[in-house]
């Protein structure tokens, strides 16, 4: 009697092991599932962010030819000036 009492103690404490097992796996692939939808979701923010950086950068002004006409613009003027009456 007492072995078919063991017995069945025994399996009901494997079925509970069970249960948590698959109740555990189910939460780790849901918070699987999370993470990659918010991977998914970095990856479409980045190649938005890189083509919005790409755009401003080829919309720029070019400093360094503006800078230069700027200082041949005084140039002309101090020269006109020092020729001018």
């Amino acid at each position: 009697m007492t072995t078919d009492a063991d017995h069945l103690l025994a399996v009901e404490e494997f079925a509970e092991l069970r249960r948590s097992l698959d109740v555990g796996l189910a939460r780790i692939d849901g918070r699987l599932e999370l993470l990659a939808q918010r991977n998914d979701q970095i990856d479409r923010d980045l190649t938005d962010l890189v083509a919005r950086v790409g755009a401003l950068e080829h919309a720029r002004w070019p400093l360094p030819a503006v800078a230069a006409l700027t200082a041949l613009g005084a140039l002309a003027v101090v020269v006109w000036q020092a020729l001018g009456p």
